[in-house]
This record gives C-alpha cells, sequence and structure tokens, in this order.
C-alpha cells in the first residue's frame, strides 16, 4: 500500500480539480446558474484542502476532491435524480471524505490525549461525522426551501441519508485512527532524523 502522503495522490487531487473547474464552466455555459454555483463551492472546499499541504496527508485530499467530484457529476447530470442507489453512496462517502479531513484538522493536535482511550476517539469522531451529515441534510432542506425546488424526496430519503451518513461516519472514525498514528508516528521519526543530524 502507498503511504499516506504518496505524491500521486496530490496529482490525482489537482486533476480533479481541474475537472471540477470544466464542470463549473460547462454548467454556466449551459446557463444552469444554480448548478454552476453549486460546484463552484464544491470546487472551493476542495481547493482548500488542497492546498494544506503539511496539514493533511495527500491521501485526505484526494479523497475529499473526488467526494466533490462525485457531488459535482451528480448535480450536473442529474444522478441524484435517477432510480438507483448513487444519492445513498455519494451520502455515505461524502460524509466519510469530509469527516477523515476535518477530524484530521480538528482532533489531530488531541492525538497523545486520545492515545489510551481509543474508543472514546472513535465515538467523538464518529459523532462528529453524523452531526456533519446532519447538518448536510439541514442545508439540503433549506436549499429546497430557498429555491423553491425539491431537493429531498420523503422522510425516508433523509432517513436513509443519516443511516448512510453514520456509516460514513463510522469508517472515517476508523480510518482516522490509523492515519493520525501513522501521521504523528512519521513527524516523530522526522523530527528524531533532524535531531540526531544536528547533535
Amino acid at each position: 500500500m502507498k503511504s499516506l502522503n504518496w505524491k500521486g495522490y496530490r496529482i490525482m487531487a489537482w486533476v480533479g480539480q481541474a475537472l471540477l473547474t470544466i464542470l463549473v464552466i460547462a454548467a454556466a455555459v449551459q446557463g444552469k446558474w444554480t448548478n454552476a454555483f453549486g460546484l463552484a463551492v464544491f470546487l472551493i472546499a476542495s481547493f482548500v484542502f488542497v492546498i494544506q499541504d503539511d496539514k493533511l496527508p495527500t491521501l485526505f485530499d484526494f479523497l475529499f476532491v473526488l467526494a466533490a467530484l462525485l457531488n459535482a457529476t451528480g448535480w450536473v447530470w442529474d444522478f441524484f435524480g435517477m432510480p438507483g442507489p448513487y444519492d445513498e453512496i455519494v451520502h455515505g462517502y461524502t460524509t466519510f471524505a469530509i469527516t477523515l479531513a476535518l477530524s484530521f484538522l480538528v482532533y489531530g493536535s488531541m492525538l497523545n490525549i486520545f492515545r489510551n482511550h481509543t474508543l472514546l476517539y472513535l465515538v467523538t469522531i464518529t459523532s462528529f461525522g453524523i452531526a456533519i451529515g446532519a447538518l448536510w441534510e439541514v442545508t439540503e432542506w433549506s436549499a429546497g426551501k430557498i429555491l423553491n425546488t425539491q431537493v429531498i424526496e420523503s422522510l425516508d430519503d433523509t432517513i436513509i441519508d443519516l443511516i448512510m451518513d453514520s456509516l460514513g461516519a463510522g469508517l472515517a472514525a476508523l480510518i482516522s485512527f490509523w492515519g493520525l498514528r501513522n501521521w504523528i508516528n512519521r513527524n516523530t521519526n522526522v523530527s528524531n532524523s533532524e535531531t540526531n543530524t544536528y547533535i
């Protein structure tokens, strides 16, 4: 398996940024201004993560950009409205990617506190991700009201989305814990080798 910081992930993230830019332009040319705006939000959010060079592993950058691309293609080609599990899969994956990246940024400095409390860390990150999923549902509901369009189909759709968000959050918690341990160990090894070099 490649390391968390393999350069190829960063290259793939930048390719994803280029594709998102093309999708924004395509939506604008088609006169779909709401889609263009939504895509631009995904583009900006993913760009912010990609430029966090030393704060996030490149793998997490790539996973976040991929989530933005999945959402963008769903909006542009209306995959969310088509029969099939696209909406559910993207919901779970997007919550996974956002939770993974944000948990790393928000809780990374607290890993030493959680080191001997693995269950506490996993519950904290999972809860964090579920909260992100709930906020996403509120955003979808608000967008439907403000834009006078049907974003949420039914209560069943919302519950299924929240279940997928919870699964994505749980997976993100596990991978976040693994990633933080590897990241801390890598940074500790680099610090020790630099110290040994200067002594």
